[in-house]
């Protein structure tokens, strides 16, 4: 949960993605809060495609990084429930 920040923020300080794939610092700066590989991801998906525009690959990317932002949120609070049952027995 570490590495993808240390990722954005490496990225802020030596390229341009995230400047050109966001027009402002607040959606990159909620992305580093809440889903940090979501942001990389749509970083990534904007300089994919030609024109700027999120379809193919980027789209999958995209989709796949939400997925894994909320299972790492979501199964972290349920594996929590899972060892704290177990341990009362």
């Amino acid at each position: 949960m570490f590495f993808p920040r240390v990722a954005i923020v490496l990225v802020w300080l030596f390229s341009d993605y995230l400047e050109q794939a966001y027009n402002t610092l607040l959606w990159p700066v909620l992305g580093f809060i809440f889903m940090p590989l979501t942001t990389l991801a749509y970083a990534f998906a904007w300089h994919v495609q030609p024109q700027g525009s999120i379809s193919g690959i980027g789209l999958v990317a995209v989709v796949l990084a939400v997925l894994l932002d909320l299972g790492i949120i979501g199964g972290s609070a349920g594996n929590r429930k899972v060892r704290t049952y177990y341990n009362r027995r």
